[in-house]
């Protein structure tokens, strides 16, 4: 299993449309038996909370954010953690708004101090 995400920052590989998640959005990771919660920020959001559970290498949570432009957005996702050659942490991410249409892949990776 890849190691915890407790007190670690990820962030986007790349960036996604308008009103959702970029390279400069900043994930900042907590887990607990089997719990993980995040708190997001930066790019076109405001301020985003995620909360969900870990089982093994899989996560299973719900995300909600508001926008720079005003509105809020909802949704749900799964992800895999890999461990990284380096010993850095990726989530390869399947998500779907539940607050409007769409859906999507993405990749999370951790960032390092030596890292942006």
């Amino acid at each position: 299993m890849a190691p915890s995400l407790d007190g670690l920052v990820l962030a986007p590989v790349a960036d996604q449309s308008a009103g959702q998640v970029g390279t400069r959005t900043r994930f900042a990771y907590h887990e607990q038996g089997g719990a993980i919660w995040a708190e997001y920020r930066g790019g076109d959001i405001v301020r985003g909370h995620l909360v969900g559970t870990r089982a093994g290498d899989r996560l299973d949570f719900r995300y909600v954010q508001l926008r720079t432009d005003g509105s809020t957005a909802c949704g749900h996702c799964v992800s895999t953690v890999v461990e990284l050659p380096d010993g850095r942490v990726r989530l390869e991410e399947t998500w779907e708004w539940e607050s409007g249409p769409g859906s999507g892949t993405s990749v999370v990776e951790q960032v390092t101090a030596h890292a942006p």
